[in-house]
């Protein structure tokens, strides 16, 4: 019975001349001759030798036994294995959804975890509106003190330098004109407003965009509170070289700045501080880091919420 199964299982892949002869039971106690030769077992005590001309039948595992890499059965197969780099999806932005992150201080202290609101800081980035918001920062804070004087305003007499004719002098009716030294300027700058009008809905979309780029870059640190033990300008320092991929870090606390923070960042050109209701698109585009205290975020997210006025 043993060898007409065996027969019907080698009759499904071929002849038995493209295997090789039929071995007789007594093979079970000669030594295995090389490794190329494979043996299948059809019975408790037949093995039939399969030669290792098909690849296919080689790399057939004829064996229920499930190899996991925590298996002691032997080494898990190589062949198995997978030699490719598995990389995590990244994670999905602009869904809206709550994000989860944790609270720390400047001493790396576990402060336990915080819930971003999804509507302001997991919101689709776009470029265009962060480029309409910070063109309208920088129009709006110009100046726009610049002057120059007109024909009546500059100093000098108005009286005709020379008679019309008859020198061989070109006319002229004043020695203010534009064309002589210390003249009039035409069409110069005069004092004005440069801004320019955008929507409040737009600006505040740029903000909440500004918010969830950091976040999803994961260049957003949320503090217990922004206290610093000492005034002293070596505390931030320590702590912005344990810092890393770090250039500009904006620090933004809630309510007024306290003044030992203060005191400690002010020669540090690459350390700033703003409190909430100051913080913009423009400074956290400048700035590859953001570090909120837990009032701040608080605070932001009560303004993105309050409604427009009209």
């Amino acid at each position: 019975m043993a060898l007409t199964v065996s027969r019907r299982l080698l009759r499904r892949f071929g002849s038995f001349s493209a295997f090789g002869r039929y071995e007789s039971p007594s093979l079970t106690s000669r030594s295995i001759r090389s490794p190329p030769d494979l043996y299948v077992a059809c019975s408790g005590d037949n093995l039939f030798p399969l030669k290792s001309g098909l690849s296919f039948l080689a790399s057939r595992k004829f064996s229920t036994t499930i190899l996991t890499p925590d298996s002691s059965e032997g080494a898990f197969p190589s062949d198995l294995l997978l030699k490719k780099t598995v990389l995590t999806p990244d994670i999905t932005i602009g869904l809206h959804q709550d994000l989860v992150i944790p609270v720390t201080n400047f001493f790396n202290e576990d402060k336990g975890f915080m819930v971003l609101a999804g509507d302001v800081f997991d919101v689709p980035i776009r470029k265009d509106i962060i480029h309409r918001v910070v063109r309208w920062q920088l129009a709006k804070r110009q100046q726009g003190t610049h002057s120059t004087k007109t024909i009546s305003e500059v100093s000098g007499t108005g009286k005709k330098p020379w008679r019309q004719k008859g020198t061989g002098r070109a006319r002229h009716g004043t020695l203010r004109g534009p064309q002589f030294r210390g003249g009039t300027t035409m069409h110069g700058p005069k004092p004005r407003s440069h801004a320019i009008k955008l929507n409040k809905k737009v600006r505040r979309l740029g903000l909440k965009i500004a918010l969830s780029a950091r976040a999803a870059e994961g260049k957003l640190l949320v503090f217990e509170d922004l206290e610093v033990p000492s005034h002293k300008t070596k505390f931030i320092v320590n702590y912005y070289n344990q810092m890393e991929n770090t250039k500009k870090v904006l620090l933004c606390d809630g309510g007024c700045i306290h003044e030992k923070l203060k005191l400690a960042t002010q020669n540090l050109h690459y350390v700033n501080v703003l409190p909430s209701v100051g913080l913009n698109v423009y400074s956290i585009l400048q700035h590859d880091t953001l570090v909120m205290s837990r009032d701040a975020v608080n605070k932001i997210v009560d303004r993105m919420h309050t409604p427009i006025n009209r």
